[in-house]
């Protein structure tokens, strides 16, 4: 090896971490308002108040009344700050394993896409779920405040004060393992689709390898995403929205517990409750976010993703 050609290596890495979380922060902030009604949609069925034929609509509606159009950002800040850690390691982790992959067997199959994706994304989500649990705390926050009730947090460092103290620094980790098998399949369908769809279209010369292509790979992945994942999203996000009470007691006892009385109270249909606000927000994502990136490492000197 020359001189100085891990240090290139290591910028390399370091630029790719950077523009990352960068492009992250920019397709985060501009879809979150979905995300929260998504959110809202997903945890609907818990209480015996709530209407049954709420809309995603309706409900976003509902937010912008009783919160005014801030309240549409209720929980951004641990959600940018769980995209610094998430998406460079998901990312940057799935660009390296291919590349050893790849360079190891000569070629890169959809199948092996798919497997690297997912391992990727589950390193990724158990480093960065204390961040994910204190968003999902905070958006359920403006549920309980239309309900009369007062916030149980004041701020995402409240949130983590107040869920060490009274669950422990475990509770931290509330809802992983529905995380990890949503995190799996969401980025099994996310990187292994966006690499696989954007090829197919540079290779199939129905774009070159510029934003339309960029744009044609991310509504694929955003869908096939969006399909593999609502059901763990939805145990997950309710998983996560349970606190202890004081005598000890939780609705569920562990994500298989969540996903039977789920099915069994809402039936089949509400493992998939949010499937359209989180597609209406993880095709903005992904389009935001894969655009964005690419056209940063362009600048940046570095070659397409």
């Amino acid at each position: 090896m020359k001189p100085g050609h891990q240090n290139v290596g290591v910028d390399s890495a370091q630029t790719k971490v950077l523009l990352t979380s960068f492009s992250a922060m920019v397709a985060e902030t501009t879809t979150f308002p979905v995300d929260l009604i998504k959110t809202r949609l997903q945890l609907h069925g818990e209480s015996l108040s709530s209407s049954c034929s709420a809309s995603a609509f309706r409900v976003g509606l509902g937010i912008v009344r009783e919160q005014g159009v801030v309240g549409l950002y209720s929980g951004l800040s641990p959600a940018i700050i769980r995209h610094l850690f998430y998406t460079p390691i998901r990312i940057v982790g799935y660009e390296h394993l291919r590349s050893v992959v790849s360079a190891d067997n000569g070629s890169f199959s959809v199948v092996g896409k798919a497997v690297v994706g997912g391992t990727s994304g589950v390193v990724a989500q158990i480093i960065a779920s204390p961040a994910d649990l204190v968003k999902v705390r905070m958006q359920a926050d403006g549920q309980r405040m239309n309900q009369g009730h007062q916030p149980r947090y004041s701020g995402p460092f409240d949130a983590l004060n107040k869920i060490v103290r009274a669950e422990g620094f475990r509770g931290l980790w509330k809802g992983v393992f529905p995380n990890i098998q949503r995190a799996f399949l969401v980025n099994m369908g996310e990187l292994a689709c966006y690499d696989h769809a954007k090829q197919f279209v540079i290779r199939s010369r129905i774009a070159d390898d510029n934003v339309y292509a960029h744009t044609l790979a991310s509504i694929i992945s955003g869908l096939a995403a969006t399909s593999l994942s609502c059901p763990a999203d939805v145990v997950k996000t309710r998983m996560m929205n349970q606190a202890a009470k004081k005598e000890g007691k939780v609705l569920y006892n562990s994500s298989y517990d969540c996903l039977v009385k789920t099915v069994k109270v809402e039936g089949t249909r509400a493992l998939w409750k949010g499937f359209f606000p989180t597609w209406a927000r993880l095709g903005p994502w992904q389009f935001v976010f894969w655009v964005s990136y690419e056209k940063f490492r362009k600048f940046a000197g570095l070659s397409s993703f």
